[in-house]
């Protein structure tokens, strides 16, 4: 049996065992956190969850508020929102003995649903070699907006590309697609 519930601070340590997991299968992320709770934790998250299979943490997902202000000019324009507060997917992640399951579309799927209610528009980034990301975000129906060299380094030691999509029409729900 799975679910997908809220994270609590007692889920922690099982979901830096599950980030340990997809690190070593898919390096995500690419440098590993001196401090895993406190990476799956920024002070930005509104909400985590959890997806669990009988009693293991198989995967996780956050929902952080960002400053419109932030955002690189195409996608503040793309948002059409242009001061405010948005909402932004983060720390998504299935570990290796979760996947096939529809746990990664659910949990999108949970975060839709919440920045929804919220009355957030919703927007995520993902690194250009995340392919299962991407095909599953496109798969949802989400767009890509811009896409821009980061700050930071990917696994060849090059300014990864990251590409930065809005979220569906709020009628098209990822679970639909399961």
């Amino acid at each position: 049996m799975s679910l997908i519930r809220p994270r609590s601070s007692e889920d922690l340590c099982a979901c830096v065992d599950a980030l340990a997991a997809v690190h070593t299968s898919d390096g995500y992320p690419v440098n590993w956190p001196s401090d895993p709770r406190g990476w799956l934790t920024p002070l930005d998250l509104v909400q985590a969850w959890v997806a669990v299979e009988d009693s293991d943490i198989v995967g996780h997902i956050g929902l952080s508020s960002i400053d419109v202000a932030t955002f690189e000019p195409p996608l503040a324009l793309a948002l059409g929102t242009p001061i405010g507060v948005v909402g932004s997917i983060t720390r998504l992640f299935v570990a290796p003995r979760g996947r096939g399951h529809g746990h990664a579309t659910h949990l999108l799927d949970m975060v839709c649903r919440e920045a929804s209610d919220l009355g957030l528009p919703l927007t995520l980034n993902v690194s250009d070699d995340g392919h299962a990301a991407i095909a599953l975000y496109e798969r949802a129906g989400w767009q890509r907006v811009a896409s821009a060299r980061a700050d930071w380094l990917n696994a060849a030691g090059e300014n990864a590309l990251v590409h930065y999509y809005v979220s569906p029409d709020p009628t098209h729900r990822p679970d639909q697609d399961a």
